[in-house]
C-alpha cells in the first residue's frame, strides 16, 4: 500500500503570466507551504507534507495519516490555487497505467457503486510513443476486461477517469475541485483598508487579497460611542478573511475627539464627508509608515450619502495615495451574496455600532464641494487632530480563525 497520497495543484490565471510565470509558481508554492503547515504540526513526529512545482504543476505529497479532506479544504483557500485532484501515481507505462486504472475504478464500484465511466487522456510528454485519444482508448479498454460490472458513458458516466500522461510518471484522477483562484498573495504590492465591521470592507479586503495583495487594515473606533464588542467583531472578520491570506495587521485609531471638534465646529451636514476625509488622511499616514502603496475601501457607488459621485471626489482629494474601490460597480445583493461565500457575513450583520454611525446628520450633504469643505476644515486644526489619531494607534496582529 502505498504510505502518501498525492494531490495535484493547478494554477490557472498564474500559467498565463509567460516570462514571470516562475516567480508566480514560486510564490504559491510558499504560500500552500505556509498554509498546511499547521496540518503538518498535526502528525507528530516524522510526518511531513511535501510541496513542490513541475511542468506547470504543483505536487503535494502527504502521509496517509493526514486527512485529505482537511487537506484540501486548507489548499483549496489559498490564492493562486484553481484548482485540486487528489490523484494515484504509476510508472508512464500502459500497462502499469492499465493495472493503476482497473485498481482506481475498483474502489469506486466498492464505494460508490458506480456502473459507468469514460476515460479522458492527456499526454503531456510528447515523446511518449502512443497519442491522447489512443491512450485513452486503450485503458478504456483494460478497464472494461477488468471490471466487469462497468460500461462505458462518454455522455454521462458516473465516474470520469483522467489520465495525465508526464515524462516522470502518470497521475490519475477522477474529480477536479475548484479551488480560489486568484493571484498568489505578494505578487501585487501592499495596501491598507479602511475596515468596518459591515458587509462591504471585509469583502473588498478579500477581493484585493485575491489579486495578490498582501492586506493591511485600520479600523476607528469612538468608544465609549462604539463598544468593544464592536472591535472584537471587527476582529473576528479579519480572522476569516485571514483564513485565506494569512495574518492581517490592523491599526485600531480612536477617532472620537475629531468627531467631537468637526460636530463642534463645522455645519452638521458635512459631518459626513468631513470625518470620512479625516480617515482616508489618517490611514494614508499609516499606510506611508507601514510601505502600504494604496488604500482600499469598501465603497459603493451611490450606496449611502458619502458615497455619491461628488462625495467619493472630495473624499479623495484629501489623499495622494491611490484608493482602490473593488465594489464600486457591485450592487449590494452581490456583495451580500459574496461575503455569504467567503463566511463573512453572519459577523458583519451582527448589530454594534461602528463609528460612521456616530454623529450621523439628519440631512448629509450628497454633492458636497471642495471649496466648501476646505473652509470647513479650516476651522479646525487638521494636522494636530491627525498627529494625535495616529498617536492613538493600537496595533494587532490577527490570524485564521482569530
Amino acid at each position: 500500500m502505498n504510505e502518501q497520497r498525492i494531490y495535484i495543484v493547478r494554477t490557472g490565471e498564474v500559467a498565463l503570466k509567460g516570462m514571470n510565470k516562475p516567480f508566480f509558481e514560486k510564490k504559491l508554492v510558499e504560500r500552500i507551504r505556509t498554509a498546511v503547515k499547521p496540518l503538518e504540526e498535526g502528525l507528530g513526529d516524522g510526518g511531513r507534507i511535501d510541496v513542490r512545482r513541475h511542468e506547470g504543476l504543483i505536487y503535494i505529497r502527504t502521509p496517509q495519516a493526514l486527512n485529505a479532506q482537511d487537506l484540501i479544504r486548507t489548499v483549496s483557500r489559498v490564492f493562486g490555487v484553481s484548482s485540486i485532484s487528489p490523484a494515484v501515481e504509476c510508472e508512464s507505462d500502459l500497462d502499469k497505467i492499465g493495472d493503476t486504472a482497473v485498481a482506481f475504478m475498483k474502489e469506486q464500484i466498492a464505494e460508490r457503486g458506480v456502473r459507468t465511466f469514460k476515460v479522458e487522456a492527456k499526454r503531456a510528454d510528447k515523446t511518449f510513443p502512443v497519442k491522447s485519444p489512443e491512450i485513452a482508448r486503450i485503458i478504456g479498454a483494460k478497464v472494461l476486461i477488468g471490471c466487469k460490472v462497468l460500461k462505458v458513458d462518454v455522455h454521462e458516466p458516473d465516474v470520469k477517469l483522467f489520465v495525465d500522461l508526464r515524462r516522470d510518471g502518470t497521475f490519475l484522477y477522477d474529480s477536479k475541485i475548484s479551488g480560489t483562484g486568484g493571484l498568489p498573495l505578494g505578487t501585487n504590492g501592499k495596501g491598507l483598508a479602511l475596515f468596518s465591521g459591515g458587509i462591504d470592507s471585509p469583502v473588498a479586503t478579500w477581493m484585493m487579497a485575491k489579486r495578490g495583495m498582501v492586506m493591511e487594515a485600520v479600523h476607528f473606533h469612538s468608544y465609549p460611542y462604539t463598544s468593544e464588542r464592536a472591535q472584537e467583531k471587527v476582529e473576528r472578520l479579519c480572522g476569516i478573511v485571514a483564513s485565506y491570506c494569512g495574518r492581517i495587521r490592523v491599526h485600531i485609531i480612536n477617532l472620537l475627539p475629531i468627531q467631537e471638534q468637526i460636530v463642534m465646529h463645522c455645519p452638521e451636514e458635512e459631518t459626513t464627508i468631513l470625518v470620512r476625509r479625516f480617515m482616508m488622511r489618517i490611514a494614508e499616514r499609516i499606510a506611508e509608515q507601514n510601505g502600504c502603496q494604496m488604500l482600499v475601501t469598501g465603497e459603493n457607488l451611490g450606496q449611502v450619502a458619502s458615497q455619491t459621485s461628488d462625495a467619493l471626489v472630495v473624499t479623495d482629494a484629501s489623499v495622494n495615495l491611490p484608493v482602490m474601490r473593488p465594489l464600486i460597480g457591485m450592487d449590494k445583493v452581490d456583495i451580500m451574496e459574496k461575503a455569504r461565500e467567503i463566511g463573512t457575513y453572519e459577523t458583519s450583520i451582527e448589530p454594534y455600532e461602528d463609528c460612521c454611525t456616530v454623529f450621523l446628520p439628519k440631512h448629509p450633504v450628497t454633492r458636497p464641494k471642495l471649496d466648501r469643505i476646505l473652509r470647513s476644515e479650516s476651522k479646525l486644526d487638521v494636522d494636530e487632530l491627525i498627529e494625535k489619531a495616529v498617536a492613538s494607534e493600537e496595533v494587532k496582529d490577527i490570524g485564521p480563525g482569530m
